[in-house]
């Protein structure tokens, strides 16, 4: 595993190191000690699976308030998307930066995404799959999210979004008094 900083402080992409020959290849998708020298210092505590079928979609942004803030760690299994974090970290130089990255079965990058960061992401092939690692279990009360479009943030979806959950449509825009989350 290898950890490429990004733009915004503490947001990592892993690039996992495949060994490859005639039968496939093997990976390793989680190391505690890797993860540890990358400043991931609490245990995985959930692991979730999602396929979205739509190219387009948009699944998002979402994130958990603080005691129950987590860490997330997103790969590709099947197809393509664009994974996005916005950072939403109370006094961060980058608050309402993002940063987005291609993540698909075939590059073998992993989003690592620190507590204090929206995430999501859009679907560019039929069927993707994505695996996340959590430092925090599920949490309804201390659940929320940004809309996906909000102009303070203004990510750049690479295609026109075509379909988004109830849920997600319904995320409220930033007014200007959101000072961020404190961890």
């Amino acid at each position: 595993m290898k950890f490429y900083p990004t733009p915004i402080s503490d947001l990592f992409v892993a690039e996992l190191t495949p060994i490859k020959d005639e039968r496939g290849f093997f990976t390793r998708a989680y190391c505690e000690k890797e993860l540890l020298s990358a400043g991931i210092q609490k245990p995985i505590t959930q692991i979730n699976h999602s396929r979205t079928t739509s190219v387009g979609a948009i699944r998002g942004m979402h994130f958990q308030y603080p005691p129950h803030a987590e860490v997330k760690m997103v790969r590709c299994l099947s197809g393509q998307v664009f994974d996005v974090a916005i950072d939403i970290r109370r006094g961060s130089k980058t608050f309402l930066h993002w940063y987005g990255e291609y993540l698909s079965a075939d590059n073998f990058k992993m989003m690592v995404i620190p507590e204090g960061f929206a995430h999501g992401f859009q679907v560019l092939s039929p069927n993707s799959e994505l695996l996340y690692y959590h430092t925090a279990s599920y949490c309804p009360e201390a659940e929320s999210g940004i809309l996906y479009d909000d102009t303070l943030v203004g990510v750049e979806w690479p295609i026109e979004p075509t379909e988004l959950s109830e849920r997600d449509r319904n995320h409220k825009k930033i007014d200007e008094g959101f000072v961020g989350i404190a961890l």
